[in-house]
């Protein structure tokens, strides 16, 4: 079915759209790490308890809906699995861009 890295690349980018939300969220928690600010005293065992089930599991579902895509392709593993990465990060990288 999906033989062509554009199909790959397409499947990946609409399952981009909903992942800017955990994506966003792994920017603030790395962000929080580095330079946290002085109103947040909760410490980042709180940001990660909330965050960390949320982006692990559209990190699940994202890996389970590729999974079955990459046998399928000609790429090799690790330019099919570049590619989705890439592909899953471009509207949230759009997002960033258009908000500057």
């Amino acid at each position: 079915m999906v033989r062509r890295w554009y199909a790959a690349l397409g499947f990946n980018v609409l399952l981009g759209i909903p992942a800017v939300i955990p994506l966003w969220m792994l920017w603030y928690i790395a962000a929080t790490w580095a330079h946290p600010a002085p109103e947040e005293n909760d410490g980042l065992g709180v940001v990660v308890a909330l965050f960390g089930p949320l982006v692990a599991a559209c990190g699940f579902l994202w890996w389970a809906a590729n999974r079955p895509l990459a046998r399928r392709t000609h790429l090799s593993q690790s330019q099919y699995w570049l590619l989705s990465l890439l592909g899953m990060c471009l509207p949230t990288v759009a997002l960033f861009c258009n908000t500057v």
